[in-house]
């Protein structure tokens, strides 16, 4: 079922249950280029060698660009037995033996090569592939520098130092090589999405739109450009476009979470659960290994007062990521909707444990304690939960109405004000200021507040009550 990215901008109140994330999970399409592989010999090897040994030498190389790997082969190693100090018969054998998946023997011919000639960038650039196949960053970035300090121009070695670069999220360090290696003649696909991603991770905005639709026109068929372009789109607060661009891309390839689960974003953005619950629903069966997507889910609903499914959806979260304090937080959240406050309780020490800083799940624990009357431990929770943050809705609402409950008045007030400054459309803040400022005899003031509270109690902008919950940062 297609949906519509379309949105009418008036008189919705915008509040997110949790902040915001972006997933950028989806990786950059990191492409190795090998060094053409030519013999390349030096005029004293010319001369040490018999014209046989140069004959075969050029035939093992125009057997392997052609593909002919295995004809290649017993060429190159009878060169090696008739002339062992030839560094480009160790470089070719390396060639193979890469590209088969022997890397320990690849290696070893390429650094007899270098060993042998230690100015051959062919073999030096090679060996930098095999390292960063063989998860070797910095031995590969080292090698590729290597070849660029001799060689400026190299657009291989330019290339994979760049893709090593943004591997390594050095997006800085990526942008200049990417440039350069389209420059030399490098341009693709490959090139263009890679520039796209680093800008977009730089936030250079319109050069990351400009190299992510090149990379579409290299590959019409590819999500991955899609996907970042509507990531741009959201960061410049263009929500249809975004969410149109991440339709496409799941349409490209329906087994992509990231792109369902940023068209979930927008939509709950704009208040639209049905919708955006089917797109985290589909995101976390496609993905189960991110926290978010549990989250999301069962943020929206706990939006819709599904309590119950949304503490399957927690609990299944704090059985997978056990050592993650907002699994264990939004456990609590939730069962405090269904009622199950021994639950909650549980969930929310567990929590703290994990973060003992967790300015939301000390807050909520107080909210409860104080539910139970328990306020000699409500009081010092929601303290905690202040001083960590002192622009928490919940725990300045909920100190303050701790202390209108226990006639508390004038301690009561400065909390309640700074909860409507927080929120100032919440119209439950501005009634418990009206009663609070009464009790002091601040007649004026308490009229004040009582009319705010009217205004918006019957007015279409009613607060909604603040969830006491923020996403940690998507995973990588």
């Amino acid at each position: 079922m297609v949906t519509k990215f379309r949105f009418q901008f008036k008189g919705f109140y915008l509040t997110a249950l949790l902040a915001v994330a972006l997933i950028t999970t989806t990786p950059a399409h990191g492409v190795i280029v090998k060094t053409p592989s030519r013999p390349e010999l030096s005029t004293n090897q010319q001369s040490a060698n018999t014209s046989g040994v140069a004959a075969e030498l050029r035939r093992a190389a125009s057997l392997l660009q052609s593909g002919k790997a295995d004809e290649a082969e017993p060429i190159l190693r009878r060169v090696i037995a008739a002339a062992p100090a030839n560094p480009d018969a160790h470089n070719l054998l390396g060639t193979i033996l890469d590209q088969r998946g022997q890397f320990k023997e690849a290696e070893q011919e390429y650094r007899a090569a270098l060993r042998i000639n230690p100015r051959l960038l062919g073999a030096l650039a090679n060996l930098g592939v095999l390292l960063a196949r063989t998860s070797r960053s910095q031995e590969a970035i080292q090698a590729f520098e290597s070849v660029l300090q001799r060689s400026p121009n190299h657009p291989q070695a330019t290339l994979n130092l760049g893709l090593q670069y943004v591997a390594r999220g050095d997006y800085v360090r990526a942008v200049p090589l990417l440039k350069r290696a389209s420059e030399l003649g490098l341009d693709s696909y490959e090139v263009r999405y890679n520039l796209g991603v680093s800008s977009y991770n730089l936030k250079q905005y319109d050069q990351a739109d400009i190299a992510l639709e090149l990379a579409s026109t290299f590959s019409p068929n590819s999500a991955d450009p899609l996907y970042y372009l509507g990531l741009v789109a959201w960061a410049r607060g263009q929500d249809e476009r975004a969410g149109e661009l991440w339709e496409r891309a799941a349409t490209l390839r329906p087994d992509f979470p990231a792109a369902h689960f940023m068209m979930g974003e927008v939509l709950n953005k704009h208040r639209r659960f049905d919708a955006a619950r089917t797109f985290y629903e589909r995101a976390l069966k496609q993905d189960p290994t991110k926290a978010i997507y549990y989250f999301r889910l069962g943020g929206v609903l706990i939006e819709q007062g599904q309590f119950n499914l949304a503490l399957g959806v927690f609990v299944e979260a704090a059985k997978r990521f056990p050592e993650m304090s907002e699994a264990h937080y939004f456990v609590g959240l939730a069962a405090r909707g269904t009622g199950d406050f021994d639950l909650t309780q549980t969930e929310l020490e567990l929590s703290l444990v994990r973060q003992p800083d967790n300015a939301d799940a000390l807050a909520l624990l107080g909210a409860v304690k104080a539910d139970r009357s328990d306020y000699a431990k409500a009081e010092p929770l929601l303290r905690r939960a202040i001083a960590i943050d002192n622009k928490h809705f919940n725990a300045n609402h909920d100190l303050g109405s701790l202390f209108l409950r226990t006639q508390r008045y004038s301690e009561a007030v400065p909390f309640l004000r700074n909860a409507a400054s927080i929120n100032p459309d919440h119209p439950d803040v501005h009634y418990k200021l009206f009663l609070a400022l009464s009790r002091l005899k601040r007649t004026t003031e308490a009229e004040q507040e009582f009319t705010i509270f009217k205004r918006l109690e019957n007015g279409e902008n009613a607060g909604r009550p603040v969830v006491d919950a923020t996403a940690p940062p998507p995973p990588h």
